[in-house]
């Protein structure tokens, strides 16, 4: 099977070249396409960037709808490695889908959001369309990537609320004792289209 061309959204300045973004989106089909086909990929980064640690979320649409969303908040590999477990985790992991098949495979759009280390910030901080967030309490922990509320025209406070609603914690555990972090990420991927 060929792995689909990718067609990037516009490009924006940021850490990741147009090179980069390219061969990371690849990537990320090809290891997709590997579980499929059952063959071996090497996840030995081709660069000393993609080679530094990273945490990432990989989301897959079809047809302009979320098909999986997995990721690691923390640095806990190489970008390179991060993005292929990403990757199949987002297409046969996230228990909200069914596995990814052999035909969905060439269909799919992919977005990566490449993460900076998540720091502490007071909510009055926090910048809708600049800051993902990561709400922890009592052993309960939410994110919401940064597009997140752009996509739904949040103001900071449902953001807040909402991340504290992701973690199964009250709406406005944020308030109360929670601990807010914020990271940023460099988001890009391939066109979103409803067929």
């Amino acid at each position: 099977m060929s792995l689909p061309r990718p067609s990037p959204v516009a490009v924006q300045s940021g850490e990741f070249s147009q090179e980069e973004r390219s061969r990371l989106l690849r990537l990320a089909h090809d290891s997709i396409l590997s579980v499929l086909e059952q063959r071996e990929i090497s996840l030995e980064p081709p660069t000393a960037h993609l080679a530094q640690p990273r945490g990432v979320f990989t989301s897959l649409h079809l047809e302009g709808e979320l098909r999986g969303c997995v990721g690691y908040v923390l640095p806990v590999s190489s970008l390179y490695r991060a993005v292929a477990e990403t990757a199949q985790a987002a297409a046969f992991d996230d228990t909200r889908f069914y596995p990814v098949t052999q035909d969905e495979a060439p269909h799919l759009q992919i977005e990566l959001s490449i993460l900076s280390v998540p720091q502490p910030i007071q909510a009055e901080a926090v910048e809708v369309g600049r800051h993902g967030l990561l709400i922890s309490l009592s052993g309960r922990r939410g994110l919401l990537l940064p597009q997140v509320p752009v996509e739904h025209n949040w103001d900071r406070t449902t953001f807040l609320e909402q991340t504290c609603h992701k973690a199964g914690l009250p709406s406005d555990a944020w308030k109360k004792g929670a601990l807010i972090e914020a990271f940023t990420a460099e988001v890009f991927g391939e066109e979103r289209t409803r067929e």
